[in-house]
């Protein structure tokens, strides 16, 4: 009889598992988009920070939604602490996570940011407390006690692995169309515009037509 209750319980955690990953099919638009931009991102890499102003520009140039991705390469040593800190200041609103995010790519330790750099976790912390203090607010010691924040950018890294994320920015415009192509990466992000306005127009919405000047870079 345990045997039997055994197998029943992997059958249901297996189906749910199913369910979950369908309803987290990072290639679609939020639930009411027709078409959204999706990025899996790292907050320590130079080039996300390059193509972060330029998404954030398509989205209120288009007012489709910008979804973001955990995707914290482990060649880096403070991303994944980062990505835990932003997912804290999401709980308090999603606009102070963002800002966050753009506070963690303005103060990476590369030629051209802002200092004082970020170079390890320990200085990550102490600017995660500046930026919290700056917003009236004071950085708990565990952000994550139960670890609840860590596993939703750890489920975030498996979904990308699932869909053969291999570098970041990996950027792509997606729609809801069940027709054609749903999604596209964008490769070259001097396209990025003309590739929002062609999916637009497949997935029958109103386009904007607008242009770029940003270059595209390399992923890392």
């Amino acid at each position: 009889m345990r045997s039997r209750i055994a197998v029943f319980a992997l059958l249901f955690a297996a189906a749910a598992a199913v369910v979950t990953q369908a309803q987290q099919n990072p290639l679609r638009p939020p639930a009411g988009a027709k078409v959204a931009l999706v990025v899996f991102e790292d907050l320590q890499c130079p080039d996300c920070a390059n193509a972060a102003p330029l998404l954030e520009e398509a989205q209120k140039t288009y007012k489709i939604p910008l979804v973001r991705y955990d995707f914290p390469l482990p060649k880096h040593n403070w991303s994944k602490q980062a990505a835990i800190f932003a997912r804290y200041f999401d709980t308090k609103s999603k606009a102070l996570g963002n800002e966050f995010r753009s506070y963690c790519f303005k103060h990476q330790p590369y030629p051209g940011k802002e200092q004082p750099w970020i170079n390890d976790p320990e200085e990550l912390r102490q600017q995660a407390e500046q930026f919290a203090k700056a917003h009236k607010m004071t950085l708990p010691l565990a952000v994550d006690p139960q670890g609840k924040l860590q596993e939703k950018v750890e489920a975030d890294y498996a979904l990308g692995m699932s869909i053969g994320i291999e570098h970041t920015p990996t950027i792509y415009v997606v729609s809801d169309t069940t027709h054609g192509t749903p999604f596209v990466e964008v490769v070259d992000r001097t396209n990025l515009y003309s590739q929002i306005d062609e999916m637009l127009g497949a997935a029958g919405a109103n386009s904007k037509p607008a242009k770029s000047s940003r270059k595209p870079g390399g992923g890392e």
